[in-house]
């Protein structure tokens, strides 16, 4: 488990950043105080946990939001390979755009630990551990480029579309690409739930079988938030489900029929 629970975290980070890519109409998805939790399981076996939770602020007269994503294992997960990764992002709301981001990771006897602040003005951005780096115009982190995709509606997608994005991530620039696989219809511990379904594009090899071994639902209301995460390994599959929200901005569209 000790790796599906820092890639179960990193895809609930990827799972909507196609939609920057998309034109559509910007929207607002999320409110102070909204939290997300899930269950990580390899069948009947629990992992770890992940979350995902937004805090509103002000600074210098300016609105911003904080939003912080962590995973962390459990159990006999947690005695045999203790993971603790937390990603923090400080959002200008006003543009969408991040000032700061934070990525501190702890995996077993593996450390990791960077701070980037984003500088709009040349492009470029300071990393603690790389320094000074030009980027695109309008890079985010991987984190916020989530809050920012959520804004954001699917209306003009189509099945079959592959979106391909750059973000810093990981000490440099980071490319994901994305497929849109069309609608389904899920059963969760709340009742049935209508989702929008997509597949990052994998590497074939040693984990994977197929480029599409990852498949993530998205909620199919205004919320757009993530409600089941698959992973199809050599060994069998690997889930992190939806357990727990608060504070969504939009009804949550269940059905329990």
């Amino acid at each position: 488990m000790k790796w599906s629970i820092r890639f179960i975290c990193l895809s609930l980070l990827f799972s909507v950043q196609l939609l920057m890519a998309q034109e559509s109409t910007k929207i607002s998805a999320f409110k102070d105080g909204e939290t997300l939790k899930y269950l990580v399981h390899y069948g009947f076996i629990d992992g770890g946990y992940a979350m995902l939770k937004l805090t509103d602020f002000e600074m210098n007269g300016k609105k911003y939001f904080h939003a912080v994503a962590s995973g962390y294992s459990t159990g006999l997960a947690d005695k045999l390979f203790k993971v603790r990764d937390v990603y923090e992002t400080f959002v200008d709301k006003e543009t969408d755009l991040p000032l700061k981001a934070i990525r501190n990771i702890s995996e077993d006897t593996y450390k990791y630990y960077d701070e980037v602040l984003f500088n709009r003005k040349d492009n470029t951005i300071i990393s603690k551990r790389k320094g000074k780096v030009s980027v695109p115009e309008n890079t985010m982190d991987i984190l916020s480029a989530v809050y920012y995709a959520r804004n954001n509606n699917f209306k003009n997608i189509k099945q079959g579309d592959i979106i391909t994005l750059d973000t810093y991530f990981d000490d440099g620039m980071f490319t994901l690409q994305i497929r849109f696989k069309g609608t389904e219809t899920i059963k969760t511990e709340f009742g049935k739930v209508n989702c929008l379904k997509f597949s990052p594009v994998v590497e074939p090899g040693r984990i994977f079988d197929t480029q599409d071994d990852v498949t993530i639902w998205i909620s199919n209301d205004h919320n757009y938030i993530p409600v089941r995460i698959q992973f199809d390994l050599f060994v069998g599959s690997v889930k992190a489900d939806l357990v727990k929200f608060e504070n969504l901005k939009y009804n949550f569209a269940v059905s329990k029929k």
